[in-house]
Formats: structure tokens, sequence, C-alpha cells
């Protein structure tokens, strides 16, 4: 019964598309694998808190044997709901100025639960064609009649299918990222909002887990940075990039908070996040907030990579610190990585099935730690 398995991993490896799990050791922001030292360019730490040593040992200091519990113990509607769960769902209103929010054990919960719980057979889903793939299992989960993806940042054909189909259904979700995860490029949520709005019937739902601590004043996102965070009605985003702890968060209105409360199945069926996570997530927000250097120093450093690529002869289509190099062959990807990695920046291919077939690519993905310097190295060379 293994074969079929055992030639579907032989076909992956043919085509250059097998993974394994690398075997690192981590050092800073530096990562150590088979003896090399490197650069880590492929972390998700976009605020550098992660490695922030000196902000681990604040916040080690702030715990006492009391207060550091490793384990919830139950789901948050049996015992699982701590005092920390609702003094980060507040620091996150309080942040954002919305009405309410809702924290999950992670992204992938959150986009896989929230989708089901608020469609029904009346409810078209209309979503960007590059969105992640828990949104995409998200919507496969729920009981949404319809689902049609629009052609990537294509908003001409998106306001066509608003005004093609938004008398036939009772409800009509448009879901986006605001940052994407591979590409690198953004969403205009100011045209998302003018369109939802021209609709009584349309509502929007935005993730930001690559925007969240990287884009705005207080590093709410891109719909902070955009002014238009009380116009989305699902906005999400996660802890576990830019914020260096773990979950995912929505912010949303009352009403929604309490019937996802009531009706989304990973929220409900799930062991709550452990309480020492929830403050730590809490302290790392608080601090987020104020890294407005952090920040700018990020988008210095992207702004530079960028324009030294382009001036080698590389298009990308990012505008931000998330920048693929595109190869289009698995193959390709693969060789100019490890190539990468022997000159001392860790950087990892990108296949399918994660992006589509023939858009392979290096993603490097930028943090607030990474030295201008290191950046002018990089370019020299790619």
């Amino acid at each position: 019964m293994l074969d079929a398995y055992k030639e579907e991993l032989r076909r992956l490896e043919e085509k250059s598309n097998l993974r394994s799990l690398p075997e690192l050791t981590h050092r800073g922001r530096h990562v150590i694998r088979q003896g090399m030292r490197m650069l880590n360019l492929s972390s998700n730490d976009y605020l550098g808190l992660a490695s922030d040593l000196s902000l681990r040992k604040a916040f080690l200091e702030s715990l006492t044997p009391e207060s550091f519990l490793p384990s919830s113990s139950s789901s948050r509607l049996l015992t699982g709901n701590f005092t920390a769960n609702s003094q980060l769902e507040d620091r996150l209103c309080r942040l954002s100025g919305s009405e309410n929010s809702l924290v999950f054990n992670s992204g992938y919960h959150m986009n896989t639960g929230i989708l089901p719980a608020v469609s029904n057979r009346k409810t078209l889903i209309l979503s960007d064609k590059l969105v992640h793939a828990s949104l995409i299992d998200g919507i496969r989960l729920s009981p949404a009649a319809g689902h049609i993806r629009y052609r990537h940042r294509h908003y001409e054909q998106l306001e066509s299918l608003l005004r093609k189909n938004h008398r036939d259904y009772e409800r009509i979700i448009i879901v986006t990222e605001s940052i994407f995860s591979m590409d690198g490029d953004e969403t205009d949520l100011r045209k998302l909002v003018a369109l939802k709005k021209s609709y009584p019937n349309v509502m929007l739902y935005v993730d930001e887990a690559h925007a969240i601590g990287v884009r705005g004043a207080k590093g709410l996102g891109c719909a902070e940075e955009q002014g238009c965070m009380a116009d989305i009605d699902f906005l999400t985003g996660t802890f576990g990039k830019a914020i260096a702890s773990v979950g995912g968060y929505l912010l949303c209105r009352k009403v929604i908070r309490n019937y996802l409360v009531n009706k989304m199945r990973t929220l409900i069926f799930t062991t709550a996040l452990p309480p020492v996570n929830l403050m730590w997530t809490r302290f790392a927000l608080e601090k987020s907030a104020g890294y407005g250097d952090r920040r700018e120093h990020l988008q210095t450093v992207s702004r530079r990579l960028r324009e030294g690529l382009a001036a080698g002869g590389y298009s990308s289509p990012s505008t931000g610190h998330i920048i693929p190099l595109m190869t289009g062959d698995s193959r390709k990807a693969v060789l100019k990585a490890e190539e990468m990695q022997r000159k001392g920046f860790y950087m990892l291919p990108v296949r399918p099935p994660t992006v589509p077939e023939g858009t392979s690519r290096i993603r490097i993905s930028l943090t607030a730690s990474v030295r201008m310097e290191e950046i002018e190295n990089l370019i020299t060379l790619l």
C-alpha cells in the first residue's frame, strides 16, 4: 500500500520539488547548517524581535512561578479562557481602535475556521488568485454556494464580478492578503473598500499576516497605513512573524466575535494557547508598536535591495521586504539557493505546490536586523 507514496516521492524528486526538514542551529541573526554559518534571509522575524536576547530577558524577569503557565489544559469555552486572553484582546482593541477582537491558536486555525463559520449556501466568495493555502482551505471547507478566484490584484475583474453577481447572493465576501507572502506585492485596500461600499451585501476579509508589525505608524499593517481599518469586516493577522510569538487574531465587530465563539469549529474544538504565550505576545506587541525605527530601517534595506537587483537585471513585483528572485525552473531555484548558502546567505527555493508550476523562485525575506553592508554584499554576489 506504500508503493503509491514512494512513487509520488520519486516524481517530486525527479522534478526537484522534494522537500525535507532542515537541521538548523540558530544563533541570533544567523543559522548554522552542516557546519556553515549563514545570515538568515528565510525567516519571517521581520522586526528582529525573535532574535533579540535583551527582549527575552526583560520578559522572563516579569514572570513568576505562579504566572508561568505553560498550558491552558482546555478549550476557551471550558476552562482555557485565562485572564491573559482578555488582556491581549483588550490590548489589540486599544491599539487598533477596533470594536472587538478574537485570538486564535494559529493563522491556519484562523483562516480555515472563520470562512466556514460565516458562510452559508447563499454566499459567494471572491478571492485573489494568490491568497495563502490556509485561506484556500477555509474556502474549500465553507458551505459557500460559489467561489471565484479573480486575477491577482485585478480590481477591474473583481468589480465586474461584483456587478454581475451581487443580486444573486445573500452575501459576497472578498478575500485577500494585504502583502502577498510569495510575491511581496501589496493590495490597494482603499480600492477594495470602495468596491465593498458600492453594494450592501458585500463584506471584506483581509489577512495582514506579512504586514502586522511592518507597516503603519503603530505597526498595525497596511490597513492602518492606508487609513481603512474600520472599513474591513474581517481584519486578520498572525503573531508568529514580526511579533515573534504564536497565534492569529481578528479585529471585528462585537456581533461577529460573538457569532464566531458560537460557530467556529477551529476555535471551539481545540485546546487554547498557553497563557505564557499570550503574555509574551502582549509584551512583544506593545514593544513593536514603538519600533518605528526598525520599520524604517527595514523599508530602507528593502528598497536598496530591490533597486540593486533591478540594476542587475532582476525584475520583481515586490514593494516591500519580501523579494522573490524568479527562476521559473525548480532545479535552477535549488541550485541558486545552494550557491548563496555556500556564500553565507541562507536563502531557500520556493517550488510547486507553494507557487504555480513554472514560477519557482528564491524568496528573500528581509528583517530589521539585516545591516546595510550585508545588503551591499548580497547585491554584489547576486
